[in-house]
């Protein structure tokens, strides 16, 4: 169902003063849960976001079979239902959301990273946010390249208006936008699976989402899980790497600039990271961050974003040498090859033969060991103190 919505009053909030705070701490399986805990505390969470308010939780699914760092992480979905309902929050006024993809299904992706054990031991509703209404929203003429690409309206789901929300990406690189996070979680919930089309101009588009925000919720906030981050041709085919830290903060921007500068890049250098800067969305450069918990300002991974086989034919087709073929191609009935095709490479031969082979070295590790033998078991028990009543 879709309808017409216009806003009320367009939140005309400050632009960001040009200081904000990251909270990181490093981390290790036995005690992660205490530590989103205290990460939420260091962050400030009962001061940006509102206890007595409804909240959503943006999960991430970057691929409805899991992989490590690909998309949310167990413990990192525990650990944010533990930091907020310790700092007061409701857990009826919480509401876990996630969208689909042309390749993805969002119940099944919740099994499959084992997302429902935790939610329904602490009572939290998970909603695909397929099963909602969705409204055409008017954002104004501010926007750089979302009113061209949907020029009859932008189609939004009904939950996301007046409600704060949290997000919680993983720290991976990607080969559209070199690094994702905070700001890019926005652009699986806001957008409808026909988002693809948003990928030829994907930095300014992400700067949209930014500005789409601040009229849609009163406040954001962010969790990252950077304890197994990606390297290499993310969002999916990635290698894992063991980075045993976690970050939050009130500001999308900044921590993603952290997140990519503790990856090996400079955040400045990252289109859409920049221009949220310079149009005063975000902090973007990391002299003027705050950093709280641990020092990372030595801290550098040494990741380089490279480009899948399915994410490097997108390319050709909407900015190489195939461009000449990109409406037949990806805005006619013929599109329904491009999901076929992202399925035949990534569920039928990467998965079952390299990535198998990657989770198997993953699956020795201690995280590895702490998903089997809490997540994927269904084993999470809640704290006494944190059982409803």
């Amino acid at each position: 169902m879709t309808t017409e919505v216009r806003p009320q009053e367009i939140l005309n909030r400050p632009r960001h003063p040009g200081h904000a705070k990251v909270a990181v701490l490093s981390t290790a399986p036995e005690r992660v849960l205490d530590d989103y805990e205290r990460l939420l505390e260091l962050a400030e969470v009962s001061a940006n976001l509102d206890p007595g308010e409804e909240t959503l939780l943006k999960l991430n699914l970057s691929w409805t079979k899991y992989f490590p760092a690909c998309s949310s992480e167990p413990w990192q979905v525990e650990g944010l239902l533990r930091g907020l309902l310790q700092a007061g929050f409701d857990r009826h006024r919480l509401l876990a959301v996630e969208n689909k993809t042309v390749v993805t299904n969002p119940r099944k992706g919740a099994e499959l990273n084992s997302w429902m054990p935790i939610l329904n031991a602490y009572e939290v509703r998970f909603q695909p946010l397929t099963e909602v209404d969705w409204v055409r929203y008017h954002f104004g003429d501010e926007l750089l390249r979302l009113n061209e690409i949907f020029p009859e309206g932008i189609e939004i789901p009904q939950p996301y208006v007046g409600r704060q929300i949290v997000h919680l990406p993983t720290m991976k690189t990607h080969g559209h936008s070199v690094m994702t996070g905070a700001v890019k979680n926005a652009f699986g919930g806001l957008l409808k699976e026909v988002r693809h089309y948003a990928h030829k101009y994907i930095h300014e588009v992400l700067v949209d989402l930014l500005l789409m925000e601040r009229q849609l919720h009163p406040a954001t906030f962010a969790v990252m899980d950077g304890t197994v981050c990606g390297d290499g041709a993310g969002p999916r085919t990635m290698i894992p790497y063991l980075g045993n830290r976690i970050l939050a903060s009130s500001d999308s921007v900044a921590i993603d600039a952290i997140s990519a500068r503790m990856m090996g890049f400079d955040p400045m250098e990252i289109p859409f990271l920049r221009l949220a800067h310079e149009r005063g969305l975000g902090v973007a450069d990391p002299k003027d961050i705050e950093i709280v918990g641990d020092d990372v300002e030595g801290v550098s991974y040494g990741f380089a974003s490279k480009r899948s086989f399915v994410i490097w034919g997108d390319q050709m087709i909407r900015l190489g040498f195939l461009r000449p073929l990109e409406r037949l191609l990806l805005h006619s009935p013929l599109m329904v090859w491009a999901p076929f095709a992202s399925n035949v490479y990534h569920d039928w031969m990467w998965y079952p033969t390299v990535g198998r082979s990657r989770i198997r070295d993953f699956d020795r590790t201690e995280w590895g060991e702490l998903r089997h033998d809490r997540y994927k078991s269904g084993r999470v028990a809640v704290p006494e103190a944190l059982r409803s009543n």
